[in-house]
């Protein structure tokens, strides 16, 4: 272990981070599409997975910065995904002539 950091621990906080990040991203677009039963499930799913991060940083303040990764990657994966969902909403290039 390098500076007391379990790398199981270390990789479930980032995981586990990453898909909150992307349960909370899923929960926007769906109160922004105004779906009520889509918007109560990412809700829900999303208070459950911030349980195993928020207990397993608290007790070693380093896991913060796996949890900030973690964050960083589900946000932007989930993004990514929901342009690929709804292609007429991706930003168009200016091709000029």
């Amino acid at each position: 272990m390098i500076l007391g950091v379990h790398p199981l621990i270390a990789l479930g906080v980032l995981a586990s981070t990453a898909a909150t990040d992307a349960a909370y991203v899923f929960f926007n677009a769906a109160v922004s599409g105004r779906r009520r039963f889509r918007a109560a499930n990412w809700s829900a799913i999303w208070y459950l997975l911030s349980a195993f991060a928020v207990i397993s940083y608290t007790e070693n303040a380093i896991y913060v910065v796996f949890a900030a990764t973690g964050s960083w990657l589900g946000a932007f994966a989930s993004v990514t995904w929901l342009r690929r969902e709804y292609p007429g909403d991706a930003e168009t290039r200016h091709n000029p002539p």
